[in-house]
């Protein structure tokens, strides 16, 4: 993996920001959710800096997405539906074919996805099961592009799985329980020449998680990483070598 390196990228941040104000003008700029058309409920994860580091890093590899030309992409744990609807606004002009699917645990979740896709005219297939347990066997290494914004916060174990919005950030011990168990999905979906985008914290060791990668045969390097007040991000691509 590579070292770790300052990378404010203030641009595909910045682009976020203007096309959202539509500032941008749509004929030049792929287009990316508008927080104004994102559903919400109590339950369910609003999109925050960890949900707009996703999108900027899929944003800034959007030429590598593009030129995948997928098949069909996947994001695990939807929350709101922010990030897989603008994955799929990034990919509509281009990528015309592209089937989309997203998963969450939550039962709101779910349906606030639906809303959101909905108010973007965007389709996706949607499934609430655990990670990906209803679609392993059906799309066996066959995602193209897998999209995933864990839950990484240390908490107590007992609080992994919990039901509604407790479910969307924790992470147990070191932040990793949930993490280990997407990391053996990633393996067993993603295509020969797909691309996973994860978030990880700075205290779910990302170089410990890629040298796990390494093992099973991918290759790594960190996409986007950005500091908070109260936390230290980044987006790590995995690839099969």
């Amino acid at each position: 993996m590579e070292q770790p390196q300052e990378m404010e990228l203030a641009s595909p941040s910045e682009e976020r920001k203007e096309l959202q104000k539509g500032v941008v003008s749509p004929e030049f700029a792929p287009k990316i959710a508008k927080m104004q058309l994102v559903g919400s409920h109590p339950e369910v994860y609003e999109p925050c800096d960890d949900s707009f580091l996703l999108v900027d890093a899929l944003f800034a590899d959007r030429s590598n997405l593009i030129n995948q030309n997928p098949k069909f992409c996947l994001e695990i744990g939807c929350g709101s539906g922010y990030v897989i609807t603008s994955l799929a606004l990034i990919l509509s002009e281009y990528c015309p074919s592209t089937q989309f699917f997203a998963t969450d645990i939550n039962l709101h979740a779910t349906q606030t996805t639906l809303q959101t896709l909905a108010n973007h005219g965007v389709h996706c297939e949607l499934v609430l099961t655990d990670i990906a347990l209803c679609l392993q066997k059906r799309l066996w290494k066959s995602i193209d592009v897998l999209v995933v914004n864990p839950p990484y916060v240390p908490t107590p174990e007992d609080e992994v799985g919990a039901v509604g919005i407790v479910s969307s950030w924790a992470g147990g011990f070191k932040g990793k329980m949930v993490i280990d168990r997407i990391l053996d999905v990633v393996d067993e979906l993603l295509s020969s020449n797909g691309l996973t985008y994860m978030v990880l914290l700075s205290e779910n060791d990302p170089h410990e998680i890629c040298q796990v990668m390494r093992e099973k045969g991918f290759g790594s390097r960190i996409a986007l990483q950005r500091s908070t007040e109260e936390e230290r991000l980044c987006v790590i691509k995995f690839w099969r070598e």
